[in-house]
């Protein structure tokens, strides 16, 4: 089939769209191009990448822009079936259902349950938005030919609007982020020898960036520990609040990494943080990095929503906490380096649990079977 996937939002290399669908079924024969927003053409994984011009003055304006620009170059294609992967090209996706295309949405987040924590958003006004897009939602997915949701949580809900909808988890790709011999313990036969606590990721508050800087300065009044930091503040602002505190001399913040320089990082870390806060979107979610952190063979710290506690305590491949609670996520933190052998088990029982369920292999036998079914 010809394939054209869709986004006005996400970067072209993003991980879930080319790197895992978009290979995946030009890897299973299909002719798939990927339409973005003020990038660049590319070919790449066996797809063909084409770029819009998108550039808006202001959020409202580019979410305006975005749509219409993605949607005419999509119309250029003359594509089998659409797939597209943001809530703003909603209606696209229904202009092309009235061209007699078929036409599939990838739900990457609970929409409506985001709107409620936009900082962006007047507070007065996100519970009415929430339920605007949760009735665009409803309207949309009725006439869709099929649902991808990233989360079972999030397929439950769209299983109301359409039948046809298929959980397809974001699970790492098996060997991508496993470094040969990778089953480091850090600290292990060198007391001495300063921790690794790795966090990948977005930088913000509701992520956990505050507890994560207090809890290695509290760590460090017994033993010697870095936080490291992959990943990008937002807002920027929130990166000099940081740099003003006591706890800052312990962090080492990276910035944005390649895969490449991630694999790199993951193979010389001693434990993997994903504390976010008990924000409803987040409780019910699948932590990609959670996996990546489980696919590198080293052990995690996750917070204790009870969907996380059951994989993370169920594959004893870590250690969950309160997010909100420094000195448990500082304990947690200590008792990783004073068990390297331990944590090293907890490392392997991770990468265990990935080969045996949580991998991209077994999501993208989902994934072309749904386009067969089309």
């Amino acid at each position: 089939m010809k394939i054209c996937h869709l986004t006005s939002v996400h970067p072209a290399e993003d991980i879930r769209i080319l790197i895992k669908e978009c290979q995946s079924l030009a890897n299973a024969g299909h002719d798939v191009t990927l339409i973005v927003a003020n990038q660049s053409d590319q070919q790449k994984y066996g797809v063909t990448i084409k770029s819009v011009d998108a550039k808006a003055n202001g959020r409202i304006m580019r979410m305006i822009k975005g749509p219409i620009q993605v949607y005419k170059k999509a119309l250029q294609e003359n594509a089998d079936v659409y797939h597209f992967h943001d809530p703003e090209l909603m209606p696209i996706g229904l202009l092309l259902k009235r061209k007699g295309k078929k036409v599939i949405y990838d739900v990457h987040e609970d929409v409506p349950e985001q709107v409620l924590s936009k900082q962006w958003i007047p507070s007065r006004l996100r519970r009415f938005i929430s339920r605007i897009v949760k009735g665009v939602e409803r309207y949309s997915a009725k006439r869709f030919n099929a649902i991808v949701a990233a989360t079972p949580t999030i397929a439950e809900r769209f299983k109301v609007y359409n039948n046809n909808t298929y959980t397809i988890h974001n699970f790492p790709i098996l060997n991508e982020l496993l470094s040969d011999g990778n089953s480091k313990a850090g600290t292990e036969g060198n007391k001495s020898k300063e921790a690794q606590i790795l966090y990948i990721g977005g930088i913000t508050e509701l992520r956990g960036i505050k507890e994560m800087t207090k809890a290695i300065e509290e760590v460090n009044r017994k033993n010697r520990a870095k936080l490291k930091l992959a990943g990008k503040f937002s807002p920027t602002s929130l990166e000099d609040e940081m740099k003003k505190e006591t706890s800052w001399s312990y962090v080492d913040h990276l910035g944005w990494l390649s895969r490449e320089e991630i694999k790199d990082l993951l193979s010389t870390s001693d434990v993997g943080m994903v504390i976010l806060r008990p924000e409803p979107r987040y409780i019910v979610s699948y932590p990609i990095k959670l996996f990546e952190y489980m696919s590198a063979g080293i052990p995690v710290i996750a917070s204790n929503f009870p969907l996380w506690q059951s994989i993370v305590e169920g594959e004893d491949c870590g250690k969950c906490v309160d997010p909100l609670n420094i000195e448990e996520i500082a304990n947690a933190i200590t008792w990783f380096i004073e068990n390297p052998e331990k944590a090293k088990h907890m490392g392997k029982n991770g990468r265990k649990a990935i080969e045996e369920k949580y991998n991209w292999e077994k999501e993208s036998e989902n994934l072309i079977n749904l386009y067969s079914s089309l």
